[in-house]
């Protein structure tokens, strides 16, 4: 679910059970492409699924989403960093435990049992930070500093610094204002490190003189 979330840029309600008020992606708003062949999910191997290409998430009951709005996203090349494999990997649990089209994506069934369990926004929030406070100071930030709600910031981050035009990401991110602009932070240091010799070289320039500057005050005519 990090891994999707990451990709998607997706809010903690759209993929994690935060309250009862969230509406999570569910099973049936899952889509598995090998090619442009679609991939039936009730019908496919697990390896066929594991072979898809690309993946769709449809927009049903999410609250920030257009009602049937698709989003898609292809392999990322990774075997485990990529929302390909990330959502193949969870139809496959799923289905496993004959979990119901409606199926929070974001639902773990215990081993003892078929109970059900629901992934929370701290459940999410606790596995970065760990994840954090492993990697150290190099990333620049405390575990203090990540949730749930990270992701979306990091997603959008990662996307800039690819180069990926403001508004494209604006588009995959379904920000409806200017909002975004909080989530690209200046702090990534790839993004911000040839700005100062950027503006030393562009620092140096001259201005168009203004026609007040050029001509007495009393020999400005108006021009027909």
């Amino acid at each position: 679910m990090i891994t999707l979330a990451f990709f998607f840029l997706l809010r903690p309600g759209e993929y994690v059970d935060t309250n009862s008020d969230s509406t999570p992606f569910t099973l049936a708003d899952v889509s598995l492409y090998l090619g442009d062949t679609y991939l039936d999910l009730t019908k496919a191997t697990d390896q066929q699924l594991l072979t898809a290409t690309r993946v769709t998430l449809t927009f049903t009951t999410q609250k920030n989403g257009v009602r049937g709005e698709v989003i898609g996203l292809c392999s990322s090349g990774d075997p485990l960093l990529c929302p390909v494999r990330a959502a193949a990997r969870r139809v496959i649990y799923l289905r496993t435990h004959n979990a119901p089209p409606g199926t929070p994506l974001a639902r773990l069934f215990t081993q003892a049992s078929e109970d059900i369990t629901s992934i929370k926004a701290r459940n999410i929030t606790r596995t970065i930070q760990q994840a954090v406070k492993s990697i150290g100071i190099s990333l620049g930030f405390l575990p203090s500093d990540v949730t749930a709600r990270s992701l979306r910031a990091a997603g959008a981050n990662a996307l800039l610094l690819a180069d990926v035009d403001p508004h494209i990401i604006r588009l995959i991110g379904r920000w409806k204002s200017d909002e975004m602009l909080r989530y690209l932070h200046v702090q990534a240091a790839p993004l911000m490190e040839q700005y100062a010799k950027k503006m030393l070289h562009g620092g140096v320039y001259t201005l168009l003189p203004n026609a007040q500057h050029l001509l007495p005050s009393a020999t400005l005519v108006p021009l027909h």
